[in-house]
């Protein structure tokens, strides 16, 4: 299918559509080289989303790539599992996102010769992600092999405002002389993906796995319609453009069944310019729902309003979303520019991952890349929404409203594991399980206590009763339900909960996890007072007295394993007491372990792989004495390796609150520079949103003090010596809460609020009511005066952060 098209003037003025170029470095990502090794890290770094759609961060031309991906929020296709012995409950299928039909792509040939980073001469060539107006910017100079010079600039959005929108400028000028340019915007379905096969934690490639069904263009516009063919579902995207060029360019139009092409071809001389300006729209739905030909009007519709309002209402639109973002997510670090930076990068990534119409959820990669299959994995309730409970509680309330959602598909699962209530899958997109590896999925129950202690938190955060008896309230029951079931009274009354893996994954069906009993008494007795609180909508649960005195019985007699001997906690019963892993005889090759050692030699021994019985005292402080936590961070630190990017964070937090703030602030920029470093050597698979939550953890509540455990907000702040000043805001009941930390007092003040306005806050102890009208301040507590910072196994402790 072929149509031609005349070239004309775009009708939008250029002033709103051209970005700031506001100089603060503080807000700027930037790479001023090609980096061709690094090409899948920058294409996560530099990825653009908006909880619905996410574009990878790839070149505009599209070559060189690392991983190309464009992807819509829950589509994803099925796929087979096979096991060499087949037992009863293992998951027979998994979910793998897919890219969807790709529309950032714009290819330039000059005279002949495709831009390309990798020939010709790069004269300069800068990408910078802006973090304030929310879009990617790129200037480039080359020179072709024939010698033919060009300057080409562009800025890419993914709309905030707008779900389906993503857009794209794109302009190329002659250096000097006059060039023949031909230039091609493409919306490409089926692109070709590398494959990782010396990773088990890689996504798995599906080849060709979207079938077309609709393709039509329109002038200089048009749209693709695709199906996959196992998960049913159906997806659409639309392109309309304005392209501002000399008269002497033609365009031609070609679409295929899996490419749609608009292609531009002419000269430009000296002093001219071609601009074009391309506007994509998204949507999916089940194949069963709308019609092909009906969603393909609807995009095309989308599309066609997005350049009516023109790309400088988008750019306007971005700044003043991410204005009102950043007023409440705005973290200052005064003391060390470079964390400054990457904790805004942390933040505005977590701020572009959810959401809040759609009740959509939040993957752990997000929308920047397809590692770990795109699954939906516990990081999302204990790490991300941690944090967007506090800074935009609507985000959370989406995420646990999908979880509600998929309640049907958790009962399923319990009736098929033999429980009670829900249990909820391991890793998912659809909802079912999707966790081969039973040890480390099924057996790791803590996911369900994960998302009750969401909604616990989220409820006392904001107040949202309404959510609680509509929403949570489902989710609490049928958790609890599930957790009275599998655990068992032993002879001496103590209630117990044996067969499960906790957060540790070298520590595998383990009998009494503390981390997992610990949130598992939460879940029952948060409930318990939900039913309560709510008991027309407990009745239709069919929830009785009986059944709320029976969660409570079991919360009071919950076991909490603790080795008398050596003084700690046991990470689960028997922890202590199993063999110590040589340390001494494992090279730093060695790491990650997993890759390296069988699990039958890492279930075996006293080795950690992330935070776990630390994680424990973070997520139930109040379970703890000040005491234990001391003894317990320098038993566990010395056994912990940190193979997951998890576990920085919490880590940070609790060697902050038992007085170790130098290693507290050397675990915090282990975790916030996770991607930006790409530690791990996993960020071009996608970024690692846990670890940058987890380094908003490691400030708010590791220097901050923040506890909210008990359903009140209390702080018991400190400084680590290289900061001189850590200012940060929350949501509460509405509110915004400010607090500001110097090395001498804490102020806590209410800046949106009027004079009537009151937030109960505790200081160190200390009941305070701040109103709107005055700050109030008090001295910063003194630390504890902790003992010998904690050992780490060799070659493990985090780099220490030297000042700037």
């Amino acid at each position: 299918m072929r149509t031609t098209a005349t070239v004309g003037q775009s009708d939008e003025a250029e002033g709103p559509g051209t970005p700031s170029t506001e100089a603060d470095e503080s807000w700027q990502i930037r790479y001023t080289a090609a980096d061709l090794d690094r090409l899948a890290e920058t294409e996560s770094l530099f990825a653009l989303a908006n909880g619905w759609l996410g574009w990878r961060g790839c070149l505009d031309e599209g070559e060189p790539y690392g991983m190309p991906g464009s992807y819509l929020n829950g589509f994803y296709e099925q796929r087979k599992l096979s096991f060499p012995e087949d037992a009863y409950a293992y998951p027979e299928i998994s979910d793998t996102v897919v890219s969807v039909p790709n529309a950032a792509l714009i290819r330039l040939w000059v005279d002949g010769e495709p831009l390309d980073v990798r020939t010709g001469t790069l004269r300069t060539h800068e990408r910078i992600l802006d973090l304030r107006a929310g879009v990617v910017r790129r200037e480039t100079e080359w020179i072709s092999p024939g010698g033919r010079g060009v300057r080409i600039r562009s800025v890419r959005l993914v709309s905030l405002h707008r779900r389906p929108i993503g857009a794209v400028r794109y302009e190329v000028e002659p250096l000097d002389a006059t060039v023949h340019v031909r230039v091609c915007s493409d919306l490409l379905a089926n692109e070709r993906l590398p494959e990782r096969a010396d990773d088990p934690r890689a996504a798995t490639v599906i080849t060709d796995p979207l079938t077309a069904e609709r393709r039509r263009s329109d002038g200089l516009d048009g749209v693709l319609v695709h199906r996959t063919e196992h998960s049913g579902q159906r997806v659409a995207v639309a392109v309309a453009h304005l392209v501002d060029a000399p008269p002497t360019v033609a365009a031609d139009v070609d679409c295929t069944p899996d490419r749609l092409r608009l292609t531009l071809t002419g000269p430009l001389r000296s002093g001219e310019r071609l601009r074009l300006t391309k506007f994509a729209a998204h949507e999916c739905t089940p194949v069963d729902g709308m019609g092909p030909d009906e969603l393909a009007d609807l995009v095309v519709a989308e599309a066609a309003a997005a350049r009516a309002d023109g790309f400088g209402t988008l750019l306007h639109t971005q700044r003043a979303t991410l204005d009102v973002t950043w007023r409440t997510a705005e973290l200052e670090l005064d003391g060390d520019l470079e964390l400054q930076l990457a904790t805004r990068f942390a933040l505005f990534h977590l701020m572009q991952a959810g959401r809040a119409d759609g009740d959509r959820t939040i993957p752990a990669k997000g929308l920047t890349g397809n590692g770990y299959d795109g699954h939906v994995l516990w990081d999302t309730e204990s790490y991300v929404l941690p944090v967007l409970t506090y800074l935009n509680p609507p985000l959370a309330r989406s995420a646990l409203r999908w979880r509600h959602a998929h309640l049907p598909e958790a009962r399923e699962r319990a009736v098929e594991l033999r429980l009670a209530g829900a249990a909820f899958p391991w890793r998912t997109i659809g909802g079912r399980e999707c966790s081969a590896y039973w040890p480390a999925g099924t057996a790791a129950l803590h996911v369900n206590a994960d998302i009750a202690d969401a909604v616990l938190r989220y409820v006392a955060a904001t107040g949202d009763d309404a959510f609680l008896a509509e929403t949570g309230l489902d989710l609490l029951v049928e958790t609890a339900r599930l957790w009275h079931r599998y655990g068992h009274r032993s002879e001496t009354g103590s209630f117990h909960i044996h067969g499960v893996t906790g957060p540790d994954e070298y520590t595998g069906l383990v009998n009494d996890n503390v981390f997992t009993n610990l949130m598992a008494r939460r879940n029952l007795r948060g409930a318990a007072d939900a039913v309560e609180r709510h008991p027309d909508r407990a009745a239709r649960l069919d929830v009785d007295e009986a059944e709320v005195a029976a969660w409570r019985a079991a919360a009071d007699a919950m076991f909490v394993p603790y080795d008398r001997e050596r003084g700690v906690h046991q990470q689960s019963s028997g922890f202590t007491s199993g063999p110590e892993w040589d340390f001494e005889n494992t090279s730093e090759d060695d790491y990650p372990l997993l890759l390296h050692y069988p699990y039958l030699e890492l279930y075996r021994k006293q080795v950690v792989k992330q935070a776990d019985l630390v994680l424990a005292m973070l997520r139930c402080p109040g379970e703890f004495t000040a005491d234990e936590k001391a003894r317990n961070v320098a038993y566990y630190e010395a056994r912990t390796v940190r193979d997951s990017s998890l576990s920085a964070g919490p880590q940070a937090v609790l060697a902050a609150e038992v007085g170790h703030l130098d290693l507290a602030y050397d675990l915090f920029a282990e975790s916030v520079l996770q991607d930006l470093r790409d530690l791990g050597d996993k960020t071009a698979d996608g970024l690692h949103l846990a670890s940058l939550a987890g380094s908003w953890l490691a400030l708010v509540q590791g220097f901050g003090g923040m506890r909210d455990d008990r359903g009140i907000l209390s702080f018991a702040p400190r400084l680590p010596s290289r900061l001189h000043r850590l200012a940060f805001s929350l949501l509460w009941h509405g509110h915004r809460l400010r607090v500001t930390l110097t090395r001498d007092e804490a102020r806590y003040e209410l800046p949106d609020a009027d004079a009537a306005t009151t937030v109960e806050v505790w200081h160190d102890g200390e009941r305070l009511r701040v109103t709107g009208d005055t700050p109030v301040v008090r001295p910063m507590p003194a630390v504890p005066q902790p003992g010998p910072e904690p050992l780490f196994p060799p070659g493990r402790r985090p780099a220490r952060r030297e000042s700037h």
